[in-house]
């Protein structure tokens, strides 16, 4: 039960930080708007799934690299966390940027033509896969909630939930951005929406870069 109370708020964090990297619309997100609202919910909802499957993949291939680069070189943990606490710095500038804009948020249907669902979930799982955004997040997420020496079940715990989360806000933005009434409310909200993002992505950021262990 201590185990639990020392690595929860990590866990914690990083599930934060990973919904709040999902609600600031990148490649991945901004596919699933515009398939949902241009082609229709079946179709957002294959490419949803392929992008959280791919998001799974990520997860995963960081858990297992941090894991093993810490477990050769445990003095890396503080190369890395500087590294994401950067890079979420770098992503609040980002959505203050974007909260200053006067640009509405760019969703538009894919090109190649219409695709079958399987086609869909394809192409979402190589949107995200190809998605530098995704790679770097992934490192700054994972080393939100991995601290030295963490036990198996933290890492197993943050790709899962994670994992979990992912499935539910992407199909939710599936269902939501296939009706027009979703798509004018979130362009009306949207500035106040990036700079709620840009608070707490700057808050994640200083908080890895202080941290101690």
């Amino acid at each position: 039960m201590q185990d639990v109370s020392l690595y929860l708020p990590g866990i914690l964090l990083a599930y934060s930080a990973f919904m709040v990297a999902i609600a600031s619309p990148g490649p991945n997100v901004l596919a699933v708007m515009g398939t949902s609202m241009s082609v229709g919910r079946s179709s957002g909802i294959s490419l949803a799934m392929g992008v959280a499957i791919g998001s799974f993949t990520w997860a995963l291939l960081t858990i297992f690299g941090l894991s093993a680069l810490l477990a050769t070189y445990a003095s890396a943990l503080l190369a890395i966390k500087i590294f994401g606490g950067l890079y979420l710095l770098w992503l609040a500038y980002k959505s203050f940027k974007s909260a200053a804009s006067r640009h509405d948020i760019e969703a538009r249907e894919l090109a190649g033509g219409r695709r079958s669902p399987a086609g869909y979930f394809r192409r979402g799982y190589l949107i995200q896969m190809t998605n530098p955004k995704a790679a770097l997040s992934w490192i700054a997420i994972i080393s939100l909630g991995l601290k030295e020496d963490a036990p198996l079940w933290v890492g197993a715990a943050i790709v899962l939930g994670t994992f979990a989360l992912s499935v539910i806000i992407h199909l939710l933005y599936a269902l939501a951005f296939s009706t027009p009434v979703m798509v004018r409310l979130y362009g009306k909200a949207r500035r106040g929406i990036q700079g709620i993002l840009g608070t707490v992505f700057a808050f994640a950021g200083l908080r890895l870069l202080t941290s101690r262990s």
